[in-house]
């Protein structure tokens, strides 16, 4: 009981406490400010806009080589070896220069120089360097790999040396994860001996996605604290029109870097046994500065379950990079944001009917790039490229919105052994389908209008369905028919299209022929069980093409 008691009074305690601490706050402020709390919330996506609209967004700016493991193929210490630094401002012959001379021990803490120390922290006061074993020469080489974990696009790759500078190198770029090979830049002081490519070559749009040699940052001087650094689209005539240049977002795109050192630089005294512990290849910082390759659908990279680094993709996107639509979103193809649309991707119209969808080029072209989504597998007894109708045998319930799971119900059949009068057998109620078969003078004379579309859609208007065609070519019209190439639409009545007269299928082209309808009140062609439909073919364009100039000839 005394426990209780003394936990109820502490409660008091602290419910006066805060009652007296609100109202000082109010006192001193004039009240509560609901900001502090606002400064809280989660901070707004950099990939929609304050109306919640897609934009394009880019990862972090990010050294990406900092912390990673990098392999080089030789490194001083296995076993203990002896390394001398040059001393002296240049390497002028009449300079004097003395040789500081140490060990290089992997096993001694203070006296190595492993591959770690590359992409560590770089600090001026506290420079640490990798560092190879001694006088390894050309033809010999020496090499360092690094792998980002993912796609990168990259702004620029450095180099900053404890030792005297290459006098020639390369450096190499994967967008594979090391399985093949890329040149990214030649140095040397011989472009032309050593690697067969001029000096400083001229970049132009012809060639900007090709490697170029130069002999900046191969000269002996500084013999130590020497800097080589690459920029990925320095000189290249597209870097100002990168969003439409697919050459160089392709040419900045890497998941691993390789740096091959060719060729030391010496003072000459090589052939003295004693000088080649001076030349060596040395390295106190490898960066490489980038943002995590995300095609602008995505403002960060994380780590997924499985540990591996990848974008926290955005607009309905998927993949490592960004680089697909995510299921069922497939009403236009995948694209790359730029600054001026997000190139969000978008959600199929399956009307609620549903769970998976293609992507359809032709269709997406002849919808004027509007759509090219088509559905598949339509359930609840639909039908149709949006599941948008209903199926044979069954009928349109108006009451209901097409997207509701009972917008279609079974049309109502009689006794198996007399049919009901309401429904009669097709043979009984289908009139013989009167449309030309064949494409002949005769039929094309007789014909008001003659036409190569494509069908997109459809939609069932009562007793009437109304498709939406894309016009190709018109070969013949009359004149009040007001026809024009592009989309149209097209009336046929239900009880023609049920008895197959005219026998229509989305996404499929078509020769249209037909009379004009002058007692047609509606917006564009109306066909019926006299009027011609043929799946198209190719070869009747020639045709159709002669056809039209007798016409002109008053030869029809």
């Amino acid at each position: 009981m005394a426990s209780c008691r003394l936990s109820g009074a502490v409660l008091v305690s602290v419910l006066v406490f805060g009652v007296q601490l609100c109202s000082l706050v109010q006192q001193t402020s004039g009240g509560f400010d609901l900001n502090m709390f606002a400064a809280q919330q989660s901070p707004p996506d950099p990939c929609y806009d304050e109306n919640g609209k897609p934009r394009r967004c880019i990862p972090d700016f990010v050294n990406a080589a900092f912390g990673k493991e990098v392999k080089a193929s030789s490194t001083c210490g296995q076993p203990a070896s002896r390394y001398c630094t040059l001393t002296g401002n240049s390497a002028d012959a009449g300079e004097e220069r003395a040789r500081v001379c140490h060990i290089c021990d992997s096993a001694a803490p203070k006296r190595q120089h492993p591959p770690s120390y590359l992409t560590d922290l770089h600090n001026p006061n506290n420079v640490t360097c990798w560092q190879s074993e001694p006088y390894i020469q050309y033809p010999t080489n020496v090499t360092l790999m690094l792998s980002l974990g993912k796609k990168f696009e990259l702004t620029y790759v450095t180099l900053q040396f404890c030792s005297l500078r290459p006098e020639s190198m390369i450096i190499y770029k994967s967008m594979d994860y090391g399985k093949s090979w890329v040149p990214y830049q030649f140095y040397s002081t011989q472009c032309k001996k050593t690697y067969q490519k001029p000096n400083r070559a001229l970049i132009t749009r012809a060639n900007e996605q090709e490697a170029i040699c130069t002999d900046a940052h191969s000269d002996i001087e500084p013999l130590t604290g020497g800097r080589v650094a690459f920029s990925t689209l320095e000189g290249r005539p597209s870097a100002f029109n990168f969003d439409n240049s697919p050459v160089l977002q392709d040419w900045v795109t890497a998941t691993d870097i390789k740096v091959v050192f060719n060729r030391l630089n010496t003072l000459g005294d090589e052939a003295e046994e004693a000088s080649r512990d001076s030349y060596y290849y040395a390295v106190s910082d490898f960066a490489v500065g980038g943002r995590c390759k995300c095609n602008g659908h995505a403002s960060k990279c994380v780590h997924d379950r499985e540990g591996r680094l990848a974008c926290d993709c955005k607009h309905n996107t998927a993949g490592d990079e960004c680089d697909h639509c995510k299921p069922f979103h497939y009403d236009r193809p995948w694209q790359r944001a730029t600054a001026r649309d997000a190139n969000e991707c978008i959600a199929c119209n399956c009307n609620l009917h549903a769970r998976r969808c293609r992507f359809n080029m032709e269709l997406y072209k002849l919808s004027g790039r509007k759509g090219g989504g088509v559905c598949l597998n339509c359930r609840h007894n639909t039908a149709g490229r949006h599941c948008h109708y209903c199926k044979e045998g069954f009928y349109r319930d108006e009451s209901k919105p097409i997207t509701h799971r009972k917008a279609c119900k079974e049309i109502p059949r009689g006794p198996t052994s007399v049919p009901s009068p309401s429904y009669p057998k097709p043979d009984e109620r289908c009139p013989e389908c009167m449309g030309a078969k064949k494409v002949n003078r005769k039929n094309y004379c007789k014909s008001g209008y003659v036409i190569q579309c494509s069908i997109l859609s459809r939609e069932i208007l009562g007793e009437w369905t109304k498709f939406t065609i894309n016009v190709g070519t018109i070969f013949k019209r009359e004149q009040s028919l007001k026809l024009r190439r592009g989309d149209q639409y097209m009336y046929v009545r239900q009880s023609d299209l049920q008895c197959k007269c005219p026998k229509l299928r989305l996404g499929r082209k078509y020769l249209l022929m037909g009379s004009v309808d002058s007692n047609n009140n509606r917006e564009g062609l109306t066909l019926d069980y006299r009027s011609t439909s043929i799946p198209w073919r190719n070869r009747w364009g020639k045709r159709l093409r002669r056809l039209q100039r007798r016409q002109k000839d008053g030869k029809c």
